[in-house]
């Protein structure tokens, strides 16, 4: 089966996801984190095949996400170092992880966010930098930016965004 190739895409998502699509790069990426950087780490704590983890970590290199250092020349072996564009992932995962505890973990997280001091758990949302605001309608709007193609425009004309509360 031929992947489908989203770095042609204008959308910001596709090309996010056409770097870190593979559910096992958002795991790599998520171990790299938690300070994993040997390949015998990855796979011990993924229990993935050695051959899909040679792929995900040279796929993950070749997207600047990672960044690949030699420390033994023989036998030649490699630790792997998360980049700014890699750190930049984090929110991502973050999200990804308060998603995931709200709406598919029965049993109560697994992992959680905590204030420090009080262990009072937190509730991760976006919001501006500059404004300390929640990213949210009416407050924010999508607009197109300079490489939007008319189907973006048309498709923001519409209306309703990613920043539209949706109605349950």
């Amino acid at each position: 089966m031929q992947r489908t190739d989203f770095a042609a895409m204008t959308c910001p998502i596709a090309r996010g996801l056409d770097r870190v699509g593979a559910w096992w790069s958002i795991l790599i990426l998520r171990d790299a984190f938690a300070g994993l950087t040997k390949f015998d780490e990855f796979q011990k704590s993924l229990g993935i095949a050695p051959g899909m983890l040679t792929r995900r970590l040279d796929d993950l290199v070749a997207a600047g996400l990672l960044e690949r250092r030699v420390y033994c020349a023989r036998p030649r072996r490699a630790s792997y170092h998360l980049t700014a564009p890699g750190r930049d992932f984090r929110p991502v995962l973050i999200a990804l992880m308060a998603w995931g505890n709200r709406h598919f973990a029965p049993e109560g997280p697994s992992v959680a966010i905590v204030e420090a001091a009080t262990g009072i758990p937190a509730e991760p949302m976006l919001i501006d930098r500059r404004t300390g605001r929640p990213l949210a309608a009416p407050d924010y709007a999508l607009a197109p930016g300079p490489g939007a193609t008319p189907a973006s425009r048309a498709r923001l004309a519409r209306g309703t965004t990613l920043l539209d509360a949706v109605a349950a």
